[in-house]
């Protein structure tokens, strides 16, 4: 009598562990899909149903080899240095497209709104012009034709998923990240550049990653932009009132013309790099995620769990800093 070997589940790797990709391998993993998490430094711990893999994306044969056997590629890479983007993200974007190509992989990118600069609507959807109005607008427009470009040619089936600001638990470097949650914790102000009461949509991170496996789960997701669900659809000021509420602190917000934060580039040039995308904050924008939730019948977190699940990662962000602090002392 023979016995045939049990089939793995497929396995689906994650270029970039940083804040969504993280999430995404969770979200993966409670799908019954085998995941691997890849990134430039050392590997992470590994876990049922996740390896690790390590690689300079930018370097041909090193992404090849992180991305054999995958059925699905996800690309959330992103330099760290956001003022370094024209010289650092068309390498990456490029080596993860062309691993995917090699390992006969889908390719499932995770994107922002830049190519669309300045909408002539809000909310805004997946059939609005790249009418780029920003030098990293410009090289997002860019990047986002070539990968269609592939598409089309049958290099590699490709699909995106562009969401706007992150917010949320485990998302440290957003606008609404770990740092704010110190100051807010502190008493002190969101500090950002922009007009802080014009409307603008604002992703709840674990919202992303679960719009990111979606796609990479449904082949029909293929060949088309998708707009991931948006949780917070108010202004940037109403969200800090809401979190400050919810933790019993004021809520402030202190908002720098551009001319200052390019003054501070001098100092820091990420602060520097930021002056030219405040006009996002200037204007309505909105964005209209309505396609992405009706085909997938998926729904964005509401906004008031959101908060209050934010709320709580803030109030760990600082039970951990004064632990770190008297651990120091």
């Amino acid at each position: 009598m023979s016995s045939s070997a049990a089939v793995p589940p497929p396995l689906h790797v994650i270029f970039g562990a940083g804040q969504i990709g993280t999430l995404l391998a969770q979200q993966l993993l409670a799908q019954g899909v085998r995941v691997r998490l890849v990134r430039r430094g050392p590997a992470g711990a590994a876990g049922p149903g996740l390896s690790w893999g390590q690689a300079d994306v930018t370097d041909g044969a090193q992404a090849a080899a992180a991305a054999a056997g995958a059925a699905v590629v996800y690309d959330c890479t992103n330099p760290a240095q956001y003022h370094r983007w024209r010289e650092l993200l068309p390498p990456m974007k490029r080596g993860v497209r062309q691993a995917a190509a090699r390992a006969g992989a889908r390719l499932v990118v995770l994107d922002c709104l830049y190519m669309y600069g300045r909408p002539g609507k809000a909310p805004f959807d997946e059939d609005t012009p790249l009418l780029p109005c920003s030098q990293k607008g410009a090289l997002r427009a860019q990047l986002a034709t070539e990968l269609f470009e592939a598409h089309r040619r049958g290099e590699v089936r490709a699909s995106t998923g562009r969401a706007s600001d992150y917010f949320g638990p485990s998302v440290p470097t957003a606008l609404f990240g770990q740092a704010f949650a110190e100051r807010l914790l502190a008493g002190k102000a969101l500090q950002m550049g922009g007009d802080p009461d014009q409307p603008h949509s604002y992703s709840y991170g674990p919202d992303v990653a679960h719009g990111l496996a979606a796609l990479g789960l449904h082949p029909q997701a293929d060949g088309r932009v998708w707009h991931l669900p948006v949780s917070w659809q108010g202004t940037t000021r109403g969200l800090v009132q809401a979190l400050a509420a919810r933790l019993g602190r004021p809520a402030k917000v202190q908002a720098f013309p551009d001319w200052v934060l390019r003054a501070m580039g001098l100092v820091d040039p990420v602060l520097g790099a930021a002056a030219e995308m405040t006009y996002q904050w200037k204007l309505p924008y909105l964005l209209d995620d309505a396609r992405f939730c009706t085909a997938f019948g998926v729904q964005p977190t509401p906004a008031e769990q959101a908060v209050a699940e934010t709320a709580d990662w803030f109030r760990e962000v600082a039970r951990t800093h004064a632990a770190g602090t008297r651990a120091a002392a």
